[in-house]
């Protein structure tokens, strides 16, 4: 019975990663639509917007990884 119940457990936080992931793409593709539309944006300055702010994003993420890691190590 244990088995059972850890394979749905699994299964319940795939499909949640994968409805998550699939909420993300829909927002990305409403600001994109936005972007584009409202304000006026043309579509490669939108992707340009995407990509500063994945990068930015990134760089954040790296920079407090790195401080927990080495402060409380």
């Amino acid at each position: 019975l244990k088995d059972v119940f850890n394979y749905f457990f699994l299964l319940c936080f795939r499909m949640s990663s994968m409805s998550a992931l699939f909420q993300l793409s829909m927002w990305i593709r409403h600001c994109h639509g936005y972007l584009t539309e409202n304000v006026g944006i043309p579509v490669w300055g939108s992707y340009a917007v995407f990509a500063l702010a994945t990068l930015f994003s990134g760089l954040i993420l790296g920079l407090v990884s790195e401080a927990l890691g080495t402060d409380w190590l």
